[in-house]
């Protein structure tokens, strides 16, 4: 009996006496590292974020200044004087209403006819069997990298051989089917799967309806997403309308813009601010209101 108290009592006294685990300074190096990057990369992002939104805020900020204000240095970010000479201008001495309708309607139509034709030569690549399917996608392919300048003279000249210069369809049938939105709108629906397609057949269903019933309701992220980029490439060009555009009642808001906004000796800053807003803001309005189908659109696209 004495003899296993003695036992027990040792071995009470041996882990009394053994000393405390150490803490694993591994571990601890291993959290406060990827804590440590994940600080450094949300600081470069908010960089990012600032260096982004920096020049909307000067060019909204300064679309309030006078002319003095802009042009006085060191420049300043809050106007001393808020005026809204510069908006005026543009309602008053210049026809902005004119202007604003162009652009609407070329973009509108645009969109319009980009959504439906690319739409339509996607399902075409994507769903249906045809001879030189693969070859015709291989040239829309080819087309992505073939600049736009490239084909600038010839489609001027098809244009006005057509008497088509200084009108609305000049500024709106060349963009009507452009490679890229072929291309996304061919990824998107070649994820959709082929099983509902083969059962619209089988119930009778004509290819035209399967577009219309299935394959569209089924494309709203990619629609939203060629809508905000057609847009976006309608609403900001220039150098075509500028050369297209031969007078002043078929001019759009950034061609009226780069050539009203510079006066005989010098550039009004003011008003050339105040034009950039006034071009600006229904992108960013329409980039707000479909951003959720925009990322949507991006994230299955791929671009796979």
């Amino acid at each position: 009996m004495s003899t296993q108290l003695s036992s027990r009592t040792t071995a009470v006294e041996a882990v009394a006496v053994s000393p405390a685990p150490r803490p694993d300074v591994r571990r601890r190096g291993s959290r406060r590292r990827p804590r440590m990057s994940r600080v450094l990369v949300y600081a470069a992002l908010l960089i990012a974020v600032l260096v982004t939104i920096l020049p909307f805020v000067w060019m909204y900020l300064g679309s309030v200044k006078t002319q003095q204000e802009l042009i006085r240095r060191p420049p300043t970010w809050w106007p001393e004087t808020i005026t809204w000479d510069n908006f005026v201008a543009w309602f008053t001495r210049l026809d902005f209403g004119t202007f604003f309708y162009n652009s609407v309607v070329v973009a509108g139509f645009t969109v319009i006819g980009t959504l439906l034709f690319c739409s339509l030569v996607g399902y075409a690549l994507a769903k249906l069997e045809f001879a030189g399917k693969r070859a015709l996608f291989a040239l829309v392919l080819v087309t992505l990298m073939v600049p736009g300048v490239v084909t600038f003279i010839p489609l001027f000249v098809v244009i006005s051989n057509l008497g088509m210069v200084s009108t609305h369809a000049a500024l709106i049938l060349p963009f009507l089917a452009g490679p890229l939105g072929v291309f996304l709108m061919r990824q998107f629906i070649n994820e959709i799967p082929d099983a509902l397609i083969e059962a619209a057949r089988i119930d009778g269903a004509n290819e035209l309806r399967i577009f219309a019933t299935i394959v569209l309701p089924l494309c709203k992220p990619a629609l939203a997403t060629l809508a905000i980029l057609t847009f976006l490439g309608s609403w900001n060009n220039f150098l075509w309308p500028l050369v297209v555009a031969q007078s002043e009642d078929m001019y759009t808001l950034p061609v009226a813009l780069s050539l009203y906004s510079v006066g005989q000796n010098a550039t009004n800053y003011g008003v050339l601010l105040a034009g950039s807003v006034l071009v600006i803001t229904p992108v960013l309005l329409l980039f707000i209101a479909l951003q959720r189908y925009f990322i949507q659109g991006i994230a299955v696209t791929g671009i796979k």
